[in-house]
């Protein structure tokens, strides 16, 4: 009975938790499962965070169009596999238990959050008021031919 095991506590555990609630603090984040070990946060179901659950070495995966280059050369960053990686996904593992750097991971959430999440949200986050539509300009009626007005 694996399951009924309960799991022990690390010293990441405090570190993920703290991580998934500031993922969740974005605007229409939410929580989100796809498998078990992961308790992920995503954004109008598209995940921008992929998280190991407390109790498992701490793991982390955000997408990071503009610092994956820089994210790679850490020595705890690898491309996430399943093909993530070549969509600028980078993932970090810690898994014997070393504290990892909380202000790095939240500025990756954060750029994460901004590839994954609708413009409006984005928009909503700065601070700037969604642009509104402008209304339909009205269709000028046709202009008659000259040429039917000298026939007559």
């Amino acid at each position: 009975m694996l399951g009924a095991m309960a799991r022990k506590k690390l010293p990441t555990d405090a570190i993920v938790k703290e991580l998934r609630e500031f993922g969740l603090g974005y605007p229409g984040a939410h929580t989100k499962s796809p498998w078990p070990g992961h308790l992920d946060v995503a954004v109008n179901d598209k995940t921008f965070v992929y998280l190991s659950i407390e109790g498992e070495p701490f793991g982390i995966s955000c997408k990071l169009p503009h610092s994956s280059s820089a994210a790679l050369m850490l020595p705890f960053a690898s491309p996430t596999p399943y093909g993530l990686g070549k969509s600028g996904w980078v993932s970090a593992k810690f898994p014997d238990g070393k504290l990892p750097p909380v202000a790095l991971f939240k500025e990756w959430i954060d750029e994460s959050y901004r590839a994954q999440a609708p413009k409006k949200l984005v928009a909503q986050l700065d601070g700037v008021a969604p642009k509104k539509k402008a209304a339909p300009k009205k269709k000028a009626a046709p202009k008659k031919k000259a040429s039917a007005r000298r026939l007559r």
